[in-house]
């Protein structure tokens, strides 16, 4: 429970269902993320226990720490994804098999169905198209989706915040949280200075011809598909196309140099168990908020996995998660690779 109006609804939905409730709010970071005393707020309302696990240095050292190691790598990571891998679904769904719950529940928007003709389960979106949270999710297991509950897949988030006045819950009027949990007022920028100042090198930028249009304080400082803020004059809207962190340069152009036709995952999670085939169709999101764009993918022996759009895309950044989907129901994903030479 992190305080929030989503995981107070949660706990409030699983009451009304006949569960047996406890609240547990992680402390992952010092004086920021999860509101412990508003969590208790929720709990004293509800009348259930509350416990709260000091997970901080599994937090520094898997998510913080790896955050801070892709930006030097000069990739874009999504902390939230391997939070969810690392803390939620792996830390805390063993603390709770270890303290004799039988499952795990989140406010995630996202829905758990059992397949009815095998016994495995499946991921499907959550039925809010705007707070569809799946693509965060893309890296469960069998074992880990019949052991959690997401009582909000299929609700709308306006349907929970009037079930939370209705209960008169603490949560009900509390904003969205911020983006990434761990960084004050989403300045990745100021982050990174504080917290790696080694990883901010000044350097060239260039344009994709090689010409050196000006300089910049840091690769770590710019993501592929960037337009705005990138310290160059010109006649011509900019995008940044890649960062070559090996010779520490941000190379521009323009939309049509930043399309890509295919790109390559790694790190592949596949939720069902299956084999993904060769030429296999599936509907592709490279992005939290970016729209699915048909695509065929194939393994390769390295494990990784080659993916072919059906349009060109702009912006396939490495570091970010590519995730896929059938319909509604999600495939598995990966992280998209650097190109060769950066």
């Amino acid at each position: 429970m992190s305080g929030g109006v989503d995981s107070s609804v949660t706990a409030a939905l699983l009451l009304q269902q006949g569960y047996v409730v406890e609240g547990v709010t992680m402390k992952l970071t010092a004086g920021l993320c999860c509101d412990i005393g508003s969590a208790q707020a929720v709990c004293r309302r509800l009348g259930i226990a509350h416990r709260m696990i000091d997970a901080q240095e599994s937090f520094s050292r898997d998510i913080v720490q790896d955050f801070i190691s892709e930006y030097r790598r000069g990739r874009t990571p999504n902390p939230c994804i391997r939070c969810n891998d690392l803390i939620k679904f792996r830390l805390l769904l063993s603390y709770a098999h270890e303290q004799g719950f039988d499952a795990l529940a989140t406010g995630h928007y996202a829905r758990v169905e059992q397949e009815a003709s095998a016994s495995r389960f499946l991921l499907k979106k959550g039925v809010d198209p705007g707070k569809d949270q799946s693509y965060f999710l893309y890296r469960l297991t069998q074992d880990q989706l019949g052991s959690v509950l997401f009582p909000l897949g299929a609700m709308h988030k306006t349907g929970v915040r009037e079930l939370a006045r209705t209960l008169d819950l603490p949560a009900a009027e509390r904003p969205e949280s911020q983006e990434i949990c761990f960084v004050p007022d989403d300045d990745y920028r100021t982050f990174l200075k504080e917290n790696a100042p080694d990883a901010l090198r000044p350097g060239e930028i260039v344009m994709t011809d090689g010409k050196v249009v000006g300089k910049h304080n840091g690769v770590a400082y710019f993501t592929v598909g960037q337009r705005r803020h990138l310290g160059v004059a010109a006649g011509e809207r900019l995008y940044v196309i890649r960062l070559e962190q090996g010779a520490n340069r941000v190379v521009l152009g323009s939309h049509e140099e930043l399309e890509q036709e295919e790109m390559t995952v790694s790190n592949v999670n596949v939720i069902a168990g299956d084999e993904i085939g060769p030429d296999r169709k599936v509907m592709t999101k490279i992005r939290y908020r970016s729209p699915l764009v048909s695509s065929t993918i194939d393994p390769r022996a390295d494990g990784k996995l080659h993916v072919v759009f059906e349009r060109p895309v702009a912006g396939v950044c490495p570091g970010q998660a590519a995730v896929f989907y059938d319909n509604e129901v999600v495939i598995g994903g990966g992280i998209i690779e650097s190109p060769p030479g950066c």
